[in-house]
This record gives structure tokens, sequence and C-alpha cells, in this order.
């Protein structure tokens, strides 16, 4: 749930509104400027279930790998420095990271889906543009993303009443963490290309590289050098710096359609309007989303201690399951946007279905798994009783509802797959974060303990996943193209 819905990764799955600019694009480009070389990764062909397999499993890995810096911090800090610094990596610092990081992760994420939507199309001039367009926007968001992190660190900590002796620890984990936006940006940009042209395997070997050197470090600054959560965070940042080179020398050196020519790396005015307007709605909902989770850490920090190290460290804990309708996500939303793109949309529509059967399935597996390990997993974290007795409350009382947000990540990622972001947003952003902050203020005072707080979760998701429906069966979602693919 801290995994924003960290979407950070939040990543990766936002489209545009209702204007369909993808085709009159792509049809006014001369036929001998498309190049041949689009079938290693497309996802056009073939079988649709078989499609999605291939394309998922190497981004579910890559997520997990991607969480595991974040939980191989928590578990570090949590069993060699103490509850404190537990919650200050894992609470309302993490919170505050989802909230500025979302929003610029969301706001140049729509240029994924604009080139899946080109890749389908072959179009081979426009996905040149895009990704130098793209790699400069990555640039410039990372640089707004450390003024801002750093800036306000100590004002953001302060307003959600971050206990007094978790304060100081937060404050020096956020300023150091945020240091490290520049190089972050970049790598989240570069893997969204890669993925975005069916290439999940890459960035994956990229995060293994990276999560290895991320242990490593972590033993080095915190075990031995006992430099605390400052040492986590300069963990963090130096593996986000080897993963932006890594992935970024690997566009460079690619002969495709999607390489990365330093010299032309630059902004095209068209194409940024365009990822604008794909990722616009996408940043917006993300901080809407984060900010209800930001007032829910609020109240969860005003019950102490144990209460926030128990939720930060179910956040790490339940991220597994997040990371994995996250990956279905992303390959869903890469799936329709290249089909779509080549106009195929009776694909689109059977492989939301697929993706909604392989979702279903492995909800299924991790809650059971969850349900029968709990007590062991909190015990990674802490050795302190009272914070694993709050964290399989807290477990048990969410897992049973995992269900009822399967439609948010598989309907919605289809529409926008499609080229709608519009109404995912306004969907998301009523049924999700305004629902939820209207339960946090009308029924929490009158029960003020942890489940009624925690209960806005499986309350607002229920309700977002019935209006997404309502929706994809209006046939809204799918505006068809009059004109014929290109050849």
């Amino acid at each position: 749930m801290l995994l924003l819905q960290q979407k950070i990764n939040i990543f990766n799955n936002i489209q545009q509104n209702s204007i369909d600019f993808s085709v009159p694009i792509i049809i006014m480009q001369p036929m001998n400027l498309r190049n041949a070389h689009y079938g290693a990764h497309s996802i056009t062909e073939g079988t649709i279930w078989k499609a999605l397999l291939t394309f998922f499993f190497p981004i579910l890995f890559g997520t997990f790998f991607q969480q595991l810096y974040n939980t191989i911090d928590a578990i570090v800090v949590g069993r060699f420095v103490g509850k404190q610094a537990l919650a200050a990596v894992g609470g309302g610092s993490a919170v505050f990271v989802n909230l500025i990081v979302g929003f610029f992760v969301g706001l140049t994420s729509g240029a994924g889906v604009l080139i899946s939507q080109f890749y389908g199309a072959k179009n081979n001039v426009e996905i040149s543009r895009s990704v130098h367009t793209s790699i400069a926007l990555s640039l410039v968001c990372g640089i707004l993303m450390t003024v801002l992190g750093t800036g306000f660190s100590t004002f953001m900590l302060t307003i959600t009443k971050t206990p007094a002796d978790t304060l100081s620890l937060s404050t020096t984990y956020l300023r150091i963490f945020f240091l490290g936006m520049v190089p972050m940006s970049l790598y989240n940009m570069c893997s969204s290309i890669l993925r975005a042209v069916g290439n999940s395997r890459t960035p994956l070997i990229i995060l293994i590289i990276g999560c290895g050197t991320n242990i490593l470090l972590d033993v080095i600054f915190v075990i031995v050098l006992k430099l605390g959560v400052a040492g986590v965070a300069i963990a963090t940042d130096l593996c986000q710096i080897i993963t932006a080179i890594l992935s970024l020398a690997v566009l460079i050196k690619t002969k495709e359609s999607y390489q990365v020519c330093l010299k032309k790396v630059s902004v095209t005015p068209h194409i940024l309007a365009h990822i604008l307007k794909l990722g616009f709605p996408a940043g917006i909902q993300s901080s809407l989303y984060t900010i209800s989770n930001l007032i829910i850490q609020t109240f969860i920090n005003s019950f102490g201690t144990n209460h926030v190290a128990a939720w930060a460290a179910y956040g790490k804990i339940d991220a597994v399951f997040w990371m994995m309708i996250n990956a279905l996500g992303i390959a869903i939303t890469t799936f329709a946007g290249q089909n779509y793109g080549a106009h195929k949309y009776d694909r689109v529509k059977k492989g939301m279905w697929q993706s909604l059967l392989l979702a279903v399935i492995f909800t299924a597996l991790f809650s059971i798994a969850f349900e029968l390990t709990g007590k062991y997993l909190f015990m990674m974290f802490s050795p302190d009783d009272d914070v694993i007795r709050e964290g399989v409350r807290i477990m048990r009382f969410l897992i049973p509802f995992w269900g009822t947000f399967i439609s948010i990540e598989i309907v919605s990622g289809t529409i926008r797959g499609a080229g709608k972001s519009f109404v995912p947003m306004v969907i998301t952003v009523f049924g999700v974060c305004l629902l939820r902050i209207l339960w946090l203020f009308s029924a929490v005072p009158h029960k003020n303990d942890m489940q009624t707080v925690i209960a806005s979760y499986p309350i607002t998701w229920t309700i977002t996943s019935i209006l997404f429906w309502i929706y994809y069966a209006s046939g809204k979602w799918l505006t068809k193209s009059t004109t014929s693919s290109p050849q």
C-alpha cells in the first residue's frame, strides 16, 4: 500500500484523455521512415496470455527487486538500529516520498504509453522524438524533485504529526534520499521506454544489479560504519546512480528506433504536449491518492511509535502483493497501448479479461501465503512483540479485501492503454481519494482506533472498482479510428 501504491511505479501505467491523437500523427509520416525492427518485442501477435506472461514476469521480478531496495532498508534499520529508525524510514517519510515522486513519475510516465502506441504503429520518427523529449523531461523533473523534497521535508513531517522520537531521523533520511532524484527519474524513464517497446528483461537485469549493490552498501554503511538511517539513504542514492547509468547506456548502444543520442536530447514541443496530456491527469491522481494516504498516516502517527512501526512493516510486506498487481497493470497497459496503436481492438478487450483472470489467481495464492506466514514475516522487521502483534492484526483485517482492488488496476490499465486517462483519473480521485478522506473525517471521530482508520481502504477499493466497471461497460473508452493501420 505504501508502494504507491509505489506506483512509482506507479509508475508507468499512464495514458491520455479522450483526445485521440495517435493515429493522425502516425499516418502523416512517409512510409520509408518506418523501419522493420519491430518483431523482437512486439506483443500485437500470437497467443494473448502467453504474451502477457512473457511480459509480466520480468516486470514482476523487476518490481520485486525495486521494492527490495526499501524492504532491505527497513529490515536493516529495524533489526540493527531500532524501531524508531524503522518508523523513520517507512512511516510518514515514505508517504512524503510518494507524494513528491508520485506526481512527477505520473507526469512523465505518459511517455511510456505514447511510445508504445507509436511502436505498435511502427512510426520510427515519432518514436525517436518521443524518446529524446522524455529523457530531457526526466532530467528536469529530477531536479525539481530534489529541490522540493529537500526543502519541504521538515515541514511535511511536522504537519503529519510524526512522533517526536523519530522526527530527526526521518528528516535526515529524507534530505539525503531526495539528493538522488535525478538518477532515479532518469532510470524510471529509461525503464519505461524499454518496457513500452516490449523489453522488460533489461530493466530486470539492471535492477538485480542495483539491488545486490544496495544490500552490500546497507551492510557496510549501517552495520559496519554505524551510519544509521543516513547510511540507508546514501546506499539508495548510490544504487540509483548505478541503475541510471546502466539503463541509459543500453538505450545509447541499441540500434533500434528508440536509440538515445545524447546530442539529440531536447524537447519536441508537440511531443511534450502529448506527454503532458497523458501524464498530467496521472500526476494529479497520484498526488491526491498519496494525500489521502498522508492523512491516514497522520491518524496512525497519533497512535504512537508501535503502530507507526507496525504499519511501516506491513507496508513492506504487502508490497509483494502490490508489485504483483502493479506488474499486471503495466503489462496490460503496454499490451493495450501497442494493440490499440495497431488498431487491434478486439485483442485489447481479450487481453483485459485474460489479465483479470491471472490477477484473481495470483491474488488468491498471495492471500493464502500471507495468512499462513504473517507473524514470521513481521519478525524479520522487528523483535518487538507489540509491533509484531499490531502488524499481524492489520494484515488479517486487510488481506481478505485485496480482491476488491484488482479491477482498479486491470480495467483502468486497459482503458488508459486505449488512450483515455481523464475519466480514470476522475473515477480514482472520487472513489479512492475523496471518499477515503470523507470516511476518515466522518467515521474515525466516532471510533478512533486503528481498524476504523484502515477500513477506509477496502471501502473505497470496492466503490472505485464498481465505477470502473460501469465506465468499461459503457464502451465510451474505446474510440476506434476510421483510418487503416499503417503498413
